[in-house]
């Protein structure tokens, strides 16, 4: 087989492997999660696809915000993201006037005007990112491809902060609470990183013309593309979703390694297995919190001194009091009698759902109560106070 180029993207959540040939068509590619674990995942998809090639020659370049770092331990050459990514834009695309591009950690927009580009970069925070996806998408019980799905029966969209996901979790949680609908929650997130996205890194600047969506989420989100150009009120001709957009940033490293040094692929592969051994010898630990059984036992004696006293729910008669902490992620329920004696708790995550999980704890309190025993006060609390008290 003749020479092929390779161009390997290790962003901040993904890996990504494109190989091609003197016509620049793709013969192979790989995307997958490195999970914080670049260098197993690094390796991983160059023996794959040493498989699938064996031993040719090769060129190779690397790209991606933990690019630097895998281009000193294999020895190959670097090329920056952006530069890579325009690269192909203007080989594949060159159409485009503006290429909007979210990654796992970062978001980027780039303007191209004539001869030079204009790029804007959020790198420091993961706010309105892939990352910021993930984890609202947790808050409703499922991942990115679910709250895609989820999305696509919105019919109302609620503000939500996407500049941070503390700020978000803020805004989602009542609303989850209150009892929206999660199609219309899952939406309103797609809609704050659009938001994001336009208000922090456009700062203003007008997003026109022809606009191409790349990058992970906007290539495996169908929805969340469709409110940016709902949004920027782009029409069908205007708004670009190039096939393997996903890929672009790996593509371009693999057409500016046409120019670089050609190597064996077994040499490749060698210096990707020295990897493993190397990492052994930088792994840090921290010290363990327990020395010795001596000391966990110690730590539990100390904790257990003060436990609440508990009476037997089916047999006590006389008044009970009742509270209920409706919180942001978790619902906890506590009976006690007269003498501040425990007869019932719940504890456990709300799952999106607070009020039919109350609902359910409460049937299961009723029915192990005695005939005699008396609800005579009862107290709610929580993010989802409001709901409890209106419902119950």
């Amino acid at each position: 087989m003749k020479t092929i180029h390779i161009g390997l993207d290790v962003g901040s959540t993904t890996v990504k492997i494109v190989v091609i040939d003197k016509n620049r068509e793709l013969l192979y590619s790989r995307y997958e999660r490195h999970y914080s674990d670049i260098r197993k995942a690094v390796l991983n998809l160059i023996k794959d696809t040493y498989q699938q090639f064996k031993d040719p020659t090769i060129t190779i370049m690397v790209t991606g915000s933990g690019g630097i770092s895998v281009s000193k331990w294999l020895d190959i050459p670097f090329i920056q993201e952006v530069v890579s990514c325009a690269k192909t834009i203007e080989k594949i695309i060159p159409m485009t006037d503006v290429a909007i591009e979210l990654g796992g950690e970062d978001a980027k927009i780039t303007y191209f005007e004539g001869s030079s580009i204009d790029q804007r970069m959020n790198g420091i925070c993961a706010g309105g990112t892939g990352a910021f996806i993930d984890q609202m998408a947790t808050l409703l019980e499922t991942d990115a491809r679910g709250l895609n799905e989820l999305a696509k029966n919105h019919e109302v969209i609620y503000p939500i902060a996407s500049r941070c996901g503390v700020f978000a979790k803020t805004d989602i949680q009542p609303l989850i609470n209150d009892g929206v609908e999660e199609a219309d929650i899952a939406a309103s997130i797609f809609q704050a990183v659009v938001n994001q996205t336009i208000s922090g890194l456009a700062c203003g600047k007008p997003i026109r013309g022809n606009v191409a969506f790349l990058g992970g989420p906007l290539f495996f989100l169908p929805e969340l593309r469709n409110r940016f150009i709902e949004t920027l009120k782009l029409t069908e001709e205007q708004a670009i979703i190039p096939e393997n957009s996903q890929l672009f940033v790996a593509f371009g490293a693999a057409i500016e390694s046409e120019s670089k040094e050609e190597i064996s692929f077994i040499h490749l592969l060698e210096k990707a297995e020295e990897l493993k051994d190397s990492f052994l010898n930088e792994i840090g630990r921290l010290e363990p919190l327990f020395k010795n059984q001596e000391e966990l036992d110690k730590f539990r004696a100390r904790h257990e001194i003060d436990v609440a006293k508990i009476a037997n729910i089916s047999t006590y008669e006389g008044n009970c009091y009742l509270g209920i902490d409706a919180g942001s992620t978790t619902i906890k329920i506590v009976l006690i009698n007269e003498d501040g004696e425990l007869l019932y708790k719940q504890y456990g995550h709300n799952h999106g759902k607070p009020l039919a999980l109350i609902v359910k704890a409460m049937q299961e309190m009723y029915s192990e109560m005695h005939e005699k025993a008396v609800l005579v006060k009862s107290t709610v609390t929580g993010y989802g106070e409001a709901l409890v008290k209106e419902a119950l």
